[in-house]
């Protein structure tokens, strides 16, 4: 019996403080990094697909996706979590 699947981790790359596009209000908006991973035995071995890029503000809980070149423009100059 072979146990495989996909697993996905989120990491934080940054908290931004911008100007929501939704509620219009200055918040704090954490940029995250998901990157899947295919797993075999439990074992992460290599991601799949590209790493999906996106911001959700913490005053409205707005999601918004962003493109690589996006969120590297961001964390240009950011502080570091």
């Amino acid at each position: 019996m072979i146990i495989f699947g996909i697993s996905s981790k989120t990491y934080q790359l940054a908290v931004l403080s911008l100007l929501c596009h939704v509620c219009g209000n200055t918040a704090a908006h954490p940029l995250r990094r998901r990157v899947r991973r295919f797993s075999l035995f439990f074992v992460p071995l290599f991601p799949v697909g590209p790493a999906k890029y996106g911001m959700q503000c913490t005053y409205c809980g707005a999601y918004r996706d962003l493109s690589r070149d996006e969120a590297e423009r961001l964390t240009h100059g950011a502080v570091r979590p």
